[in-house]
């Protein structure tokens, strides 16, 4: 099965919605989701949490945005999972919006209630078994459990904005993309499905790492012909290690792949380029991490991809590079240097 249209426009009943993490994303498709279904966002810290509430704004994680009227944000962790179990309709939907770091912490608090169903928003490897988020959840959850992500190219501000923006649902239950079809899709939101949870989660994951590789080049000030040599080459590295994990090749071209990582690796929003740009400047990594105040998840990434392709004999030059700046020392220019020496080959290769 390849990428599919989403499902008409027919006019989705109101679900009740449980969002764990609120951070940036989290809040933002809170916000999005408020008007239509019955949300409910909770986040670990009870005093930010208290004053999102009050306030009707995160200004702890994701300020100048107002929540709407209906929105519960909330610490009390066993009443969010009450909102979804116990959704009057029985149409609910539970969402994970932590970083990839988080996901098994939150996999292991969720999985001794009888939740409907789950869906995570992170994108990444976790850093120590260099596991994709789907092989994390089915550690902890019942293979029973309808599971999937929800990856594309998406800023959070934007989306909180209601400005336009296209996603894509992967799982292998066919009946949890059409929930979360019907629950998601709607006004500026345009949701896709695809049952190749693999590669959806392989270009979300990878497309951070080369965000900061662009950002290194845009900050050295290099032109945008290499922009567009390290993207078009980063997508090859993506694809490359995505089919090597079980991916098919067609989704390294689609909304979670191409899409992306252009967006990543062009916006002005995007973490991991302003992590590049730190890097061209000389700033610490520790600084340029301090200064984000947001998990740049192309970081953590990094290290753990570098190894994966490493023992997989997968061809990653630009991942590799990008690692060596991070952690073994190397500098910004060093690490252009490096791929501009590589012996030249066949585009395809």
């Amino acid at each position: 099965m390849t990428q599919s249209d989403p499902v008409g426009t027919r006019q989705a009943r109101p679900a009740n919605i449980a969002i764990f993490g609120a951070g940036a994303w989290g809040t933002a498709l809170a916000i999005a989701f408020a008007d239509r279904h019955d949300v409910v966002l909770w986040g670990r810290d009870p005093e930010a949490m208290r004053a999102a509430s009050l306030r009707r704004e995160n200004s702890a994680y994701f300020p100048g945005f107002t929540l709407p009227s209906g929105l519960m944000a909330t610490a009390d962790f066993d009443a969010a999972v009450a909102h979804a179990i116990h959704a009057p309709s029985g149409n609910a939907l539970v969402i994970v919006a932590s970083a990839v770091a988080g996901l098994r912490s939150l996999a292991q608090r969720l999985q001794p209630h009888a939740i409907p169903n789950l869906v995570w928003l992170c994108k990444g490897f976790e850093e120590d078994t260099r596991l994709l988020p789907h092989q994390i959840v089915r550690q902890i959850c019942s293979d029973r459990l309808p599971v999937g992500a929800l990856s594309g190219p998406s800023f959070a501000q934007e989306v909180a904005r209601g400005m336009p923006c296209a996603l894509t649902i992967a799982s292998d239950n066919q009946a949890l993309r059409e929930s979360v079809v019907a629950a998601v899709h709607g006004r500026s939101i345009r949701v896709y499905s695809s049952d190749d949870l693999v590669g959806v989660e392989v270009g979300g994951a990878v497309k951070n790492i080369l965000a900061i590789a662009t950002g290194v080049a845009d900050g050295l000030g290099l032109g945008l012909n290499a922009r567009a040599a390290l993207i078009t080459r980063g997508l090859a590295e993506i694809t490359r290690l995505g089919i090597a994990l079980g991916g098919r090749a067609e989704t390294f071209m689609g909304l979670t792949g191409m899409g992306d990582l252009i967006l990543t690796c062009t916006g002005d929003l995007s973490r991991n380029r302003k992590v590049g740009l730190g890097l061209a400047q000389g700033k610490p990594l520790d600084v340029i991490v301090k200064e984000l105040g947001h998990v740049a998840e192309g970081v953590r990434c990094a290290q753990a991809v570098r190894a994966l392709a490493a023992n997989m004999g997968v061809d990653m030059p630009i991942t590799a590079a990008v690692a060596a700046v991070l952690f073994d020392g190397d500098s910004p220019r060093g690490m252009l240097q490096k791929l501009l020496s590589r012996d030249p080959r066949d585009e395809t290769a």
